[in-house]
């Protein structure tokens, strides 16, 4: 169960990082989209009947967790990140205000440089 934890983090961490810095390469921008897509229907359309915010490796990871052993997880998988790297924790709402911000500035990004791509072939 250990390595399913370490594996999920791995695979946890590379989403997110992907979803935030994918669509700043030109190779990485439909799949970016794509990701943020997969994202938007987990929190939102999932959301209704889980939670808005739900996501579904979140969920499955922490399932992994809590079998481990670990307890009071927070919702937010950021903010379980966010308080494990750094020494002062994040409320709950700066973590959901945060995880928001930063990830419809991503869409904008992604949509934007996909559409101007697609029509000029020319990088931003």
């Amino acid at each position: 169960m250990y390595f399913l934890d370490i594996l999920l983090t791995l695979i946890h961490v590379s989403f997110i990082g992907f979803c935030v810095f994918g669509w700043m390469f030109k190779s990485t921008r439909k799949a970016n989209l794509i990701f943020l897509g997969a994202t938007f229907v987990s929190w939102f359309l999932f959301g209704i009947w889980k939670g808005i915010g739900y996501c579904v490796i979140t969920d499955y990871h922490y399932q992994i967790k809590t079998f481990l052993g670990e307890t009071n997880l927070p919702y937010s998988y950021i903010k379980y990140l966010w308080d494990g790297a750094f020494p002062v924790s994040i409320t709950p709402q700066a973590a959901d205000i945060l995880t928001i911000v930063v990830f419809f500035a991503c869409i904008v990004g992604s949509i934007v440089l996909n559409i101007k791509y697609k029509f000029t072939h020319q990088e931003l």
